[in-house]
């Protein structure tokens, strides 16, 4: 049996058991058209910060609407603690890869960032659409994950806005080939919020890693080889997921 799709909506009353909701526009025309859901599947309505409506589909109608039934309502309290990465801006479509990856794991929070040595950088409308791009794929990749609650992807940083995010937080760690300690015995707060910083692929700078070690960030190393940008977001995750109890 598969897992109910998952559709965005703008909002969800948590009175809305009972009730029938209308699903159109872009998700409705996906829905019909691409998932071709027909009366009575089972279908999950989403407002994307915690709040989901399950239930079926009553009716169905032209190519981009239908009704659903409303047999459930749950909200999900935001996890703790939360997961921040700082990702690295990556050449081409990893940028989107590590996105999809980590709201697939169960990130919190992406925060764009623009290092010294990253090659591609966000100016004027190409970072605008560059950022609409992140967006638009943590929302699908919420879906495509069943989340509830989908990560928020955050205006880009300059490496002092980044710092500024590390000395807010419980723990923060720059993931560093540098590091001595693993991440994966590393002292963990009992509560508060957690922040990754992932380098680029031409690696984190002198200057960057002084900052950051001023604003209480220690480097950590994951393992023995060396992950690209766009994967070593998703491996911390995991195993900061499974370390703090999220996972279990």
């Amino acid at each position: 049996m598969s897992t109910a799709p998952v559709f965005l909506v703008d909002s969800l009353d948590t009175a809305a058991v009972g009730r029938t909701l209308l699903l159109d526009g872009p998700e409705g025309r996906h829905a019909v058209a691409v998932r071709r859901l027909r009366s009575g599947e089972d279908v999950v309505l989403t407002d994307g910060r915690g709040t989901g409506a399950f239930g079926t589909v009553a009716s169905v109608e032209g190519r981009d609407r239908l009704e659903v039934a409303v047999a459930d309502v749950r909200e999900e309290p935001p996890p703790r603690p939360s997961l921040t990465v700082v990702q690295a801006l990556p050449k081409g479509d990893r940028g989107e890869l590590a996105v999809e990856t980590m709201t697939e794991t169960g990130v919190d929070r992406v925060v764009p960032w623009a290092a010294a040595r990253c090659v591609t950088q966000w100016r004027g409308e190409r970072g605008a659409k560059a950022l609409a791009k992140w967006r638009a794929t943590a929302r699908e990749a919420g879906k495509q994950a069943r989340r509830l609650r989908f990560p928020e992807v955050a205006d880009p940083v300059t490496t002092r806005g980044a710092a500024g995010l590390l000395a807010d937080a419980a723990f923060a760690a720059v993931l560093h080939e540098s590091g001595t300690e693993p991440l994966a015995t590393a002292a963990l707060p009992g509560e508060g919020p957690i922040v990754l910083v992932v380098g680029p692929e031409g690696g984190v700078t002198p200057d960057e890693l002084a900052a950051f070690a001023e604003a209480g960030a220690k480097p950590y190393r994951l393992g023995p080889t060396v992950l690209r940008t766009s994967t070593a977001g998703t491996a911390a995750l995991a195993l900061l997921l499974g370390r703090t109890g999220r996972w279990s």
